[in-house]
């Protein structure tokens, strides 16, 4: 068995894990013509919520934590926006994707409310 790193401990990033998966397998049905368009934008938007959650959570100070976290939510609505999109697009349909927005919709509340107690305790220190 593995050491776990601490990061992986926080749920809000196995959240984002679990929303990379999803994102994932959504994007799996794109035209072959987007794989370096639409499926790439996507998918390493939705990496990137999950790796600034990481790298956030290496951070010492709480400022910087919260930096980190804000990249995380805007990277989330860069993966919401490309998730509509393809909606839009035809490329998937909103069966598959309205689930999928809805985990982010959820994940979006954790991760403010994360950024938001990482500033008061900023303040407070």
């Amino acid at each position: 068995m593995r050491k776990e790193f601490p990061f992986e401990k926080l749920e809000v990033w196995q959240d984002a894990r679990k929303l990379v998966r999803s994102v994932y397998e959504c994007a799996e049905s794109f035209p072959a013509s987007e794989r370096y368009g639409m499926t790439s934008q996507l998918t390493r938007a939705t990496v990137s919520v999950a790796n600034n959650l990481a790298e956030g959570s290496g951070r010492s100070s709480l400022k910087d934590q919260a930096h980190y976290s804000s990249q995380s939510y805007a990277s989330l609505m860069e993966t919401t926006c490309d998730l509509i999109l393809s909606t839009d697009r035809g490329f998937t349909s909103a069966e598959v994707t309205d689930p999928i927005l809805n985990q982010a919709y959820d994940l979006s509340v954790r991760i403010h409310n994360l950024r938001e107690s990482q500033l008061r305790r900023a303040a407070q220190a």
